[in-house]
């Protein structure tokens, strides 16, 4: 059979990708500008596939309708899975991701937030536009010898750790799953969070979002770091509590802070509010602080991780409906520590 796809959350970016790389399939898309919600599911009805992003939230209601329309594959363009409701899901539908589209340009994106913050290259910008070439408020440090506590040691914790090696970094580590023959060949160290957190100048999240480590970053593991310490989150937004974050960066505990993504992003993220109030009062006072840059969840938007997300999306697809196959199924037994050692490709 040939699936039809209804492709949900589409930026024009995303359909000129898409189209560009589906000439090869000649699958019928239909694609929606809007996010997938109770209010549009119906429109799934007909369809084989449903194509979200990461801010397509399915929820318990949203995956009965799906099932009940007849949907068979949730097809994400995106590595994390949080936004899918797995139970309700699971032996129901099936649910594929795009497990690696380019870890280097997350990681990438992870270090410019680093560079920016500590040299100020954004402000300098601003400044000399003005004809303002001061350079007073503007001071950095060397990040030749300092440390970095890389939290998540997947492909794109990997890549960071790569760069920031290649600066003369310190690199301490944390993972579920400590791989001590790479952390003797990058000669880095892992170690237990209390650690990380104590000797950390820079503290960089690649972590996916489990129920375990929500707000892994909060008030008490706040209070362990060093003074005037970096934080970075390209992962997802709710590894931090960010009224936390704003309490610590209030006392001067945390000196920057370079976010990527919000734990409330949803409703913002990739959109165009510039002309409108932000009514929410946390992000509102994020964007106050001179030390926190805030970018909109553009970490993996590099023209080769939009060729990938859209081939491999494409192949997931094909893999089910040609080929019976689901190398990149993901479902809440996914999570388990024995399902991770043994994950061959299909869950049910």
């Amino acid at each position: 059979m040939v699936p039809k796809i209804i492709f949900f959350d589409t930026k024009p970016y995303d359909r000129e990708f898409f189209e560009r790389i589906n000439e090869s399939y000649k699958y019928p898309v239909k694609y929606i500008t809007s996010h997938l919600t109770m209010e549009n599911v119906s429109l799934t009805n007909g369809y084989d596939v449903a194509c979200v992003f990461v801010n397509d939230n399915i929820t318990r209601e949203i995956a009965g309708e799906l099932i009940r329309n007849g949907v068979k594959l949730i097809a994400l363009r995106s590595a994390g899975y949080n936004n899918v409701n797995l139970h309700a899901v699971y032996k129901k539908i099936h649910v594929v991701r795009v497990p690696a589209y380019s870890p280097y340009a997350v990681a990438e994106h992870a270090v410019a937030l680093m560079l920016t913050l500590n040299r100020k290259t954004h402000k300098a910008y601003y400044r000399t536009r003005d004809n303002n070439f001061n350079i007073n408020g503007l001071l950095g440090f060397d990040m030749h010898d300092k440390t970095a506590g890389v939290i998540g040691t997947g492909k794109i914790g990997r890549c960071v750790i790569d760069i920031l090696t290649g600066f003369g970094m310190r690199i301490l580590a944390y993972d579920l799953y400590p791989d001590s023959q790479y952390a003797c060949e990058k000669k880095m160290l892992y170690v237990d969070l209390k650690k990380l957190y104590e000797q950390s100048d820079i503290i960089t999240l690649h972590c996916p979002l489990t129920p375990d480590n929500v707000h892994m970053i909060n008030a008490e593991s706040i209070a362990r770091m060093k003074t005037g310490v970096m934080v970075i989150n390209t992962g997802r937004g709710k590894l931090i509590n960010t009224k936390d974050l704003i309490a610590g960066l209030k006392e001067r505990k945390i000196g920057a802070a370079g976010l990527d993504v919000y734990e409330e992003e949803t409703e913002y993220f990739f959109e165009d509010f510039s002309q409108e109030v932000i009514d929410d009062d946390v992000l509102a006072r994020l964007t106050t602080f001179p030390n926190v840059l805030i970018t909109s969840h553009q970490g993996f938007f590099t023209h080769e991780a939009l060729s990938n997300i859209a081939r491999i999306t494409l192949e997931n697809i094909r893999f089910f409906f040609e080929d019976d196959q689901l190398p990149n199924e993901i479902c809440y037994k996914c999570r388990e520590p024995e399902c991770l050692k043994k994950k061959t490709g299909r869950c049910f």
